[in-house]
């Protein structure tokens, strides 16, 4: 079914260009005013009026990464005889709990090591969280594809990502517990295979959480 809108979504240059061709975004905006009514709101009050397309616009921003090509964030660089451990740790991220759509947001930590000196842009890893989290999921899902996807831009040695995570669908509802953590880990390579480099890899991103 064709749904209409009187907003020009196609000519939205702040919307993501990869969610402009590919979500149905006249559709969400009529999906939440349906649902707006559903519980019994009115939405042509004032302050709902334009919310249907507000959410449209921000389903396009935070989703975007359902559609995002990330081999477009992904630079490597050589650096010939690099085979330490590297870490990024603390990096910001917002993502959408698939059960009930309600966000989840946290830190990641990521540890790799290089192999043959292939290592990855500071920045683009953080792009690289940035871009995966944007789209809805559970955090498992989340830290292994993360962990997966540095294995596949640069065939690290050993990979090791730690996720800490508020929920509020913990904390909105349900046991209604503000301020718990959810903590998943991925390893991959000798993180995985070998306790020691699993546990040099832990503790420095321990370090890096407590400061030290």
């Amino acid at each position: 079914m064709q749904y209409d809108s009187s907003y020009d979504y196609a000519n939205d240059n702040s919307i993501p260009q990869e969610s402009r061709a590919k979500m149905d975004l006249p559709k969400i905006e009529e999906a939440v005013r349906m649902i707006l009514d559903a519980i019994g709101e009115d939405t042509e009050r004032e302050g709902l009026q334009d919310t249907p397309v507000r959410v449209a616009r921000m389903y396009a921003e935070i989703f975007y990464g359902l559609h995002h090509d990330i081999t477009q964030d992904v630079k490597t660089f050589t650096e010939p005889g690099n085979d330490e451990m590297i870490l990024i740790g603390d990096i910001p991220f917002y993502s959408m709990c698939e059960h009930h759509l309600l966000p989840f947001h946290g830190k990641a930590h990521v540890v790799y090591i290089p192999r043959d000196g292939k290592i990855l842009g500071l920045s683009k890893v953080a792009r690289m969280v940035d871009t995966l989290s944007r789209k809805p999921q559970v955090q498992e899902r989340l830290t292994s594809e993360i962990a997966d996807q540095i294995i596949e831009a640069v065939d690290a040695r050993s990979v090791c990502v730690v996720i800490e995570a508020e929920h509020l669908c913990m904390t909105m509802r349900g046991i209604r517990k503000p301020g718990s953590k959810t903590v998943t880990s991925a390893m991959r390579g000798g993180c995985r295979t070998d306790a020691r480099t699993r546990n040099e890899a832990l503790a420095l991103i321990n370090r890096q959480r407590i400061g030290g």
